[in-house]
């Protein structure tokens, strides 16, 4: 085996590695914040995914309005990295068939996922895909489409590891706010607030369950919602801890101030990702076979572990050395791996 062989040869069989999707998925419905978080994502680069909401950010009576409206923006110029997606109504809306229709029809080449929200099974959920990828055919788009889904109700959460499975679902994320909702007063109040979600046990068991599952099939587990956006210290913390005790990737933002905190929450420190480039490149130099670190055992097992930190440092866009974006990075190097 040569020296040389790229991580993501070395270490993963084929399909084995989860999509490296941005850390955060940011939420936006009206006109105005969509458009001036287009120009946010031009100016940070692709760190963040947005997501154009046609559910709870399209007025009552103008849904195929604001269809076309998200559409617009889609093929526009503003969406420089084709990191755009849309959330469409449920299956059991009116207006489900006709957001996906016209956004498939008219930009279906420019999303870069959908999401699903509130299924109550993995049947439901199987038969959302379905009528998308009979649209696709139908519009002719060649172009894959990833499907996301929300986990907000009892029956998703019951099913949680037969929607995981699906091929068709890249990431799972978990709508705190229906969650408690739907268990009618028996979850108080402060379960939605940024310390009591992560306390409830409840809540916890849902966050807990949506990330297992979503490991064990190789998709991304995207974190709810933090409703208080003043503070970014407290809104860096509870993305933290989403990250470090509960095994989330990714997390949901509704408003700008939210971005940056969780993009460096998610980040790894200068000091991890020093190690993991030490780590990764003797790794390399003994052509992946076991070595020893600082009075430490390591092998491909941990070897994993570091690849993995410096892919999160590469995509929160942290500043690695030159010789690591090139060698490990650039896409005629690593494209293929």
């Amino acid at each position: 085996m040569s020296t040389a062989l790229h991580p993501k040869l070395a270490l993963f069989d084929e399909g084995d590695a989860a999509p490296r999707l941005p850390v955060v998925d940011h939420y936006c419905g009206v006109e105005a914040r969509m458009r001036k978080s287009l120009e946010l994502q031009g100016e940070m680069g692709p760190v963040f995914d947005i997501t154009l909401d046609c559910e709870d950010g399209a007025p009552i009576g103008g849904e195929a309005e604001h269809v076309l409206l998200v559409a617009e923006l889609l093929n526009s110029a503003a969406n420089r990295f084709g990191r755009v997606g849309a959330r469409v109504h449920p299956l059991d809306h009116p207006s489900f068939e006709a957001d996906v229709d016209g956004l498939i029809a008219r930009a279906g080449e420019k999303l870069a996922y959908l999401m699903l929200p509130k299924p109550q099974s993995a049947a439901e959920v199987q038969q959302a895909i379905a009528f998308v990828d009979a649209t696709l055919v139908r519009h002719g788009i060649r172009k894959p489409l990833p499907l996301h889904t929300l986990i907000e109700t009892h029956g998703a959460l019951r099913e949680v590891w037969q929607i995981a499975a699906l091929p068709r679902i890249e990431s799972l994320s978990f709508g705190l706010m229906d969650f408690v909702s739907a268990h009618r007063g028996a979850i108080p109040r402060a379960g939605m607030s940024l310390q009591g979600q992560f306390s409830h046990p409840l809540v916890l068991r849902a966050k807990l369950e949506i990330a297992a599952a979503s490991h064990a099939h190789g998709k991304t587990p995207s974190h709810c919602v933090v409703t208080e956006f003043k503070h970014p210290s407290a809104i860096q913390e509870a993305a933290q801890r989403a990250a470090r005790e509960l095994g989330y990737t990714r997390m949901w933002s509704i408003h700008p101030n939210q971005i940056q905190p969780i993009v460096d929450a998610f980040a790894p420190s200068t000091a991890e990702i020093d190690e993991a480039i030490d780590i990764i490149h003797a790794a390399q130099a003994a052509a992946w076979a076991p070595i020893q670190y600082r009075d430490v055992l390591h092998d491909r097992a941990s070897y994993r572990y570091y690849w993995q930190l410096l892919e999160r440092a590469h995509q929160t866009g942290q500043p690695l050395p030159i010789e690591v974006e090139r060698d490990y990075f650039t896409p005629a190097l690593a494209g293929n791996a």
